[in-house]
Formats: C-alpha cells, structure tokens, sequence
C-alpha cells in the first residue's frame, strides 16, 4: 500500500506539472490586457499600457514568466494579483473553505437521496418506486444547473420566503443564517449530482442480487433487509464510489455557475473575477488548486476501494 501511495504521488507530481504548465501558457492567447484593466479605456495611452506591462512584468518571455510562477509555487507563493496586488495564497485561504463547504455539503446530499433511492430503485424493479426514482434520475440528467438553480430561488426565496437567495454569511457570524444561505447552493449541486449515484446504485445493485452468494443467504433465512443491506449493498459499492469520487471532482467545475448564481464567494467566483479582469495570476493558482483537489480525490476513492472490499490489494 505505501508503495502505491509513493507511485501515485509522483504521478500526481508529473500531472500538476503538466496541467500548470499547459495553463501558463495557453492564458496567454486570452483576448485582452490587464494593463487596460488597470488604466482603463479613457485612460489607456500607449506610453502608459507599457510602462505598466514592465511594472507587472508582462512584457517578460513567457518561459521567464512561469520560471518565476513555478518558483514561487514550490516555496507556496502563489504571487500578486496583477489588479489588486493582494497576495493571492491570502484570498484563497479565505475562499477555499467556502468551496469545499459547499462542495461537502453538496457531496452529503448526493450520498444521502441517491443511495437508498439507487436501492429503493432495484428492490423494487419495474414497480412504482422504481418509476419514480428513475424518472427522477433522468430529470436530473436533463436539467442543467443554471436551470434548477434560479427555479429553486424562484420556488425557495422569491413565492414562499423559506430560504435567502443569495449571499454568504461567515458561520462564526451567525450559524443559523450561514446554514440557511448555503442550502440553495449545496442542494442545486447535490440533487443533481444524485441523479448519477441513484442510477448507478441500482444497476449495481441488481447486477450483485444475481449473485450466488445472495442466492445463498436468502436461502439459509436471512431477512430481506439483511441481504440487501448487509451483503448486497456492501458489495455494489464499488462502482457507487468510483461514480461519487468522479463527483466530487466534477462538483469543482460545476460550483462555477452556482457559487455565481447564489454569490458564493469561494474559489469558482475568485476565477471568473479572474478572467473576467485578465488577472493571469488568479487563473493560474485557481487552476492549479483545481487540478491538486481532482487529483487527491481520485487517490482517495482508490484508497476507499481496499477499505470497501478487503479482496483489493494494492502491490
């Protein structure tokens, strides 16, 4: 196992690499300049959009610029925001939080309404339940996030005043209205990301109930609960996990839109800030951060998979 964990570190290592070394330099056909940015329209003269291209180092080789990036990230100086000049490591120490706190609370709702509905779904195929709770699957399939997300506010916020519709509240501020501002999000996330769990639990789930070892329980008298839950669901967990892992990283892409939506300021709203004002910096880190949490899920669902089902050993 250690020596597993060792090769996928330096593959990691290798992919982080790459990935960085692809963003550093493709942000550099982004249309624009931050130095127009910075002055301003009115303001923008030639004389002036160049000396502040040499101030911030734009007129730099590219190579010479990410040498200096790469650098800095390696000591964890993710550099200065070129707008701003705030250090970047600074705003993402506040906002990561708030993306992985929507991103957890998103991945909990996932697990909790896909999973019994995913075995609801096969306990009962082709029946009422299993109706239901596939339609449901498809629904979610098929609406996209900037869909569910403004009909949730309109259903939560706008008609009935149950939830706020946007905003952030620091939790040490006030836990009642912290929790209250996060649900919107967290659920617009969660029940669709669910929709993949419920279908791929229940295709697990009736592959397992074919199997000879269920047969075998039913048959000495075990309870059907007990053979579901006890030795069917255990081992149709496998794929459940590799699809919940493959979430939690596609949650990374889809809080874009949702943390704009509900004005969630975590790490997604920080990039398209970033885009949006040609702040090369922002963009490489967020990438960056991105890249690092995708990559340490998918060792950890791997990891999950040997504490799920001791037959899996790792040489």
């Amino acid at each position: 196992m250690g020596r597993y964990i060792i090769r996928r570190l330096i593959q990691a290592a290798i992919m982080i690499f790459i990935v960085a070394s692809l963003v550093a330099v493709f942000i550099q056909f982004i249309p624009g300049d931050p130095a127009y940015v910075i002055l301003g329209e009115e303001r923008a003269t030639e004389e002036r959009v160049e000396a502040i291209r040499d101030d911030l180092g734009l007129n730099r080789p590219i190579y010479v610029q990410y040498a200096d990036w790469f650098g800095g990230v390696l000591t964890g100086d993710l550099g200065n925001s070129l707008i701003s000049g705030r250090p970047i490591a600074t705003d993402l120490r506040l906002r990561i939080p708030r993306t992985f706190e929507l991103g957890g609370a998103a991945v909990l709702i996932s697990v909790i309404v896909g999973i019994p509905l995913g075995v609801i779904a096969a306990r009962y195929r082709n029946s009422a339940p299993d109706v239901l709770a596939t339609s449901f699957a498809i629904l979610g399939l098929s609406v996209p996030v900037f869909v569910v997300g403004p009909l949730l506010v309109l259903l939560l916020s706008v008609r009935t005043d149950i939830l706020p519709a946007s905003g952030y509240v620091p939790f040490q501020e006030d836990p009642v209205e912290h929790l209250k501002r996060l649900a919107l999000p967290a659920f617009t996330l969660g029940i669709l990301s669910s929709a993949t769990i419920i279908r791929m639990t229940r295709s697990s789930v009736l592959e397992v109930l074919g199997e000879d070892y269920v047969r075998s329980a039913r048959s000495r008298g075990l309870g059907e609960r007990s053979v579901l839950f006890t030795h069917a669901l255990r081992n149709a967990l496998i794929p459940v996990i590799t699809i919940i892992g493959l979430q939690m990283g596609t949650l990374l892409g889809s809080s874009v839109l949702v943390e704009y939506i509900f004005n969630w300021p975590g790490v997604s709203t920080y990039l398209i800030d970033g885009i949006n004002r040609r702040d090369y910096p922002i963009v490489q880190a967020v990438i960056l951060v991105i890249a690092v949490t995708f990559i340490l899920l998918n060792l950890l669902t791997d990891l999950i998979y040997a504490w799920i089902d001791p037959r899996i050993k790792y040489d």
